[in-house]
């Protein structure tokens, strides 16, 4: 992603990290909204309940922080996680560090100790922003004018005068021909961080590719925020910084670009969209830009907040601007994120037609490693919940890590509760999973791996053992609000069971368990991917869903129920495959094989063996004839197979380098 940039000179630097992935601490939430007020009342301090924070005189201002933009209320107290944000100084912190400050445990200079002043880049990244920024120069500023033409073609910016790119501060670096975009403090005090956008020619369209200087998870831009006056009442928030040039060039209205487009809006961001009365989202031109638009409404109010349904006639700013079409107009016809009740097929009809323009994106997210899943299933979709069981020793965790691994590689914000193998053990399998290789015998290559490993949007829990099902469902919560989880992977449901003092029955506690977290899926549109032991069965017997311990309720609750079966009994290839017992979307089932490569920990089939499975399917019809092929669910036995039904051959390959 950094190909073409300055480097520093001298040998490259190994860093070592105690921890190569973000984890999530507990417990969470560490408050709640009333016990903030009631806190604030109770020291005497005014406040002002807003949208998504809580707004008091701020104990880090000083006369010096900021001049002109400190207000008497600077202080913005995040309602669901008691994080604070100075306005005025940039201190920010927990609510922790709030109260000590408050009760004066750390007066005077002392009061800024264990609060984060700035968010200041290192100094690593605080060189490499500098040395960017110097060495990236306006398009309009190139020397050749037909190389500032060419680029102006590759991003369509057609349309986008010099005065709109000077406005917003936006530079051209010609070694790696990505267009720069800055990240300044609020009021323009200083650079703190870049994103590099290139643009690559593929077929008929223009692949985009981001870099950002800090990494993602520290970049918190909302690129157009120095542009922003203190009496805006009314924001458009786009995803992308191409597509905010063009709106407030087009509509002189105030425009914001989220750091991470559809992926994530960090709450850290929430306080500068306060003094807000009104937010239109406007986000792209796709089904998942409206989910997201949905989602992130409900962290800044819904009653404010308005979205611009995707459409032939409303695609993303930029290319209506590029088509001639009247940006104004479009936004007058955004619709309100919230309503009272939905009392007629009138206001469902829009969604209903933005669904079937959308049908794949519908059927959800897909896998690359796992085509039979795709074919089977179609898609990994939100608000579903899905069972997941096999034999004792059959590989259930390794299988479920690369599973939930392949949607994480392809941005499907996703967290980990393991509570029977640490962290760091899960972290190993998942990484040389990715590499698809040992890097315990290629520790050179680990940096290189660990680096693209971190920017994937993974997140741990802390748990291990047993846990109660209240503080799990707290953290999945947590994890929803902060980081916009969509997929939840809990390994699994036995873990929580002897913690539950709800019933000396087992059963009854395991059935209120999954109704936690089939109500957890559907309240938060949120993919739960459950873990559950089969019950204790001879090893020559295939497992069905009545396989699955407890009672009935976690196959009828579930959405999807998959089963890795493992004949132990049986030699060579094609003992092991995967089996898709209940698939509620369409009610596609079936099974397809398994091959576990112990060099990478994988279970899909490498590329090479694909090309050759394809040829000999090519010029043998047979192959196609297998009963692995998917049936409709239509009858009482089309959602089991028996274990001769299971392809017996499989071609071996190599790894599949990860990309």
């Amino acid at each position: 992603g950094r190909r073409g940039l300055p480097r520093s000179p001298g040998p490259p630097r190994r860093r070592f990290r105690k921890e190569a992935l973000p984890a999530l601490e507990v417990p969470v939430p560490p408050v709640t909204a009333a016990e903030i007020r009631q806190y604030l009342r109770g020291h005497g301090i005014p406040f002002q309940d807003g949208h998504s924070c809580l707004r008091a005189p701020s104990p880090f201002a000083e006369p010096g922080d900021r001049p002109g933009a400190a207000a008497p209320f600077s202080l913005f107290i995040d309602k669901t996680t008691g994080r604070f944000l100075c306005t005025a100084s940039l201190a920010e912190g927990s609510w922790e560090d709030l109260q000590a400050s408050v009760e004066g445990r750390g007066a005077g200079a002392g009061a800024r100790e264990g609060v984060l002043l700035s968010r200041a880049p290192d100094a690593e990244d605080g060189e490499e922003v500098r040395r960017i920024w110097e060495r990236a120069v306006p398009l309009w500023e190139l020397p050749d004018p037909q190389e500032a033409q060419l680029a102006r073609l590759m991003f369509g910016l057609d349309k986008v005068t010099d005065g709109t790119l000077k406005r917003f501060s936006v530079r051209y670096l010609r070694s790696a021909r990505s267009l720069v975009f800055p990240w300044f403090s609020p009021g323009g005090l200083g650079l703190r961080g870049l994103k590099l956008l290139g643009a690559e020619s593929q077929g008929d369209g223009v692949r985009f590719e981001e870099t950002t200087v800090p990494r993602p998870g520290a970049y918190h831009n909302l690129f157009g925020l120095p542009l922003i006056g203190r009496r805006d009442v009314e924001v458009v928030l786009t995803s992308r910084e191409l597509d905010s040039l063009a709106l407030s060039q087009s509509t002189g209205l105030p425009t914001l670009a989220l750091p991470r487009g559809t992926a994530c809006l960090p709450p850290a961001l929430l306080p500068y969209l306060e003094q807000f009365r009104r937010v239109v989202f406007w986000l792209g031109d796709d089904l998942r830009s409206w989910e997201a638009a949905k989602l992130f409404a409900r962290k800044l109010n819904p009653k404010r907040c308005s979205l611009v349904r995707p459409g032939d006639q409303q695609p993303r700013p930029l290319d209506a601007l590029n088509k001639g079409l009247s940006l104004s107009r479009i936004l007058r016809t955004a619709l309100p994120a919230w309503h009272k009740s939905i009392v007629s097929f009138r206001q469902l009809r829009e969604e209903v037609l933005g669904e079937l323009a959308n049908i794949e994106q519908v059927a959800g997210f897909r896998w690359s490693r796992f085509p039979d899943l795709n074919r089977l299933l179609k898609g990994h979709r939100k608000g579903e919940l899905t069972v997941f069981t096999g034999p004792t020793g059959s590989g259930k965790t390794t299988f479920i890590s690369e599973y939930a691994l392949d949607l994480c590689s392809q941005g499907v914000n996703t967290l980990w509760g393991s509570f029977e193998i640490s962290n760091v053990r899960l972290a190993r399998v998942m990484l040389t999973q990715f590499a698809e290789k040992r890097l315990e015998e290629q520790l050179d290559k680990y940096d290189e791996w660990a680096d693209r490993f971190e920017n994937l949007p993974l997140y741990f829990m802390t748990f291990h053992g047993q846990q109660s099902i209240k503080t799990v469902i707290d953290t999945m919560q947590h994890a929803v609000y902060v980081y916009d989880i969509c997929h939840v992977v809990i390994d699994n449901l036995q873990f929580m069971m002897g913690h539950e003092q709800l019933s000396s029955d087992r059963i009854a506690a395991q059935d209120y368990i999954v109704g936690a977290f089939r109500k957890f899926a559907t309240d938060n549109s949120c993919h739960v991917t459950l873990v559950i032991h089969p019950r204790k069965e001879d090893d020559d017997k295939e497992l069905q869903t009545a396989s699955i311990f407890g009672s009935a309720k976690a196959s009828q609750e579930a959405d999807n129920v998959l089963i890795l079966q493992d004949r132990k009994l049986a030699t060579g290839p094609g003992k092991r495959y995967l089996q898709v017992a209940k698939n509620r979307f369409d009610g596609d089932v079936g099974v397809f094989p398994l091959e576990f490569n112990k060099s990478s920990l994988t279970f899909s089939i490498p590329p090479k063996s694909k090309a050759r499975l394809k040829k000999i399917k090519d010029e043998n019809g047979t192959a196609a004839k297998k009963p692995s092929a998917s049936r409709k669910g239509s009858g009482p036995q089309s959602s089991e197979a028996s274990p001769g039904q299971v392809p017996t051959a499989h071609l071996p390959g190599t790894a599949k380098p990860a990309t």
